[in-house]
């Protein structure tokens, strides 16, 4: 708690103080983001950091595995997603995964959530990711299965994301497009699903932000 004081202190004597007009902005105007930006809840990732955004710019939805539930299910996610979408008229949706992911690891290894109830029946909004990765990629094991199955999981979290009756609504009058990336947290690579190639390229050799407006299916997901 002290380091986090400390940083609370820091912020208020010199990031604040140097940025006093941006934080007077934002708080007498509404916000504007945007993109809304799904990741997983897993402390090494942290999206303002990755995209070089401020405050303001990202409306972000955090949980265990980046997952989409069904717009049915009526939770927190589905408030957020519809908030973003139908109240900020957010441009853009992106689903991130990143690299040795916990929750798909336990999706892959069930055995590890023998006393996390919770967390089993969460991780059952990723029922599709796993049985995708079991009748399709049986051949990979290790670190290429699971890393397969993190971005088969943004995808598949694009799909839910379509039945949403906002999203539905923006992407059929072109006000919305969805994106699948995947940042590598071991070397701050971010790869974006590229539905023309049917893979996973670098956001940096190309524009990152080729939509997903129609539903994609990856052939060779290795990076």
């Amino acid at each position: 708690m002290q380091k986090l004081v400390q940083g609370i202190h820091q912020f208020q004597t010199q990031i604040f103080s140097s940025h006093k007009e941006l934080f007077e902005r934002l708080d007498q105007q509404d916000q504007t983001p945007e993109t809304l930006f799904i990741t997983c809840s897993d402390s090494r990732i942290s999206p303002n950091l990755i995209t070089q955004t401020e405050p303001g710019e990202l409306f972000i939805l955090r949980n265990v595995g980046n997952l989409v539930p069904p717009y049915e299910s009526m939770g927190g996610m589905a408030a957020g997603i519809e908030f973003a979408v139908a109240s900020l008229h957010v441009k853009d949706i992106i689903v991130c995964g990143h690299s040795n992911c916990g929750a798909m690891r336990a999706l892959l290894e069930p055995d590890q959530l023998g006393e996390l109830p919770a967390t089993r029946a969460w991780l059952a909004h990723a029922r599709a990711t796993e049985r995708i990765m079991w009748e399709s990629y049986g051949h990979l094991k290790g670190h290429e299965l699971l890393h397969a199955t993190v971005e088969e999981n943004a995808l598949v979290q694009l799909e839910n994301l379509r039945a949403h009756p906002a999203v539905a609504k923006a992407m059929a009058n072109g006000m919305l497009h969805l994106h699948a990336w995947v940042y590598k947290i071991e070397t701050g690579e971010v790869f974006a699903f590229d539905p023309g190639r049917g893979q996973y390229t670098s956001v940096t050799g190309t524009d990152g932000l080729a939509p997903l407006d129609a539903e994609h299916r990856a052939t060779d997901l290795s990076i």
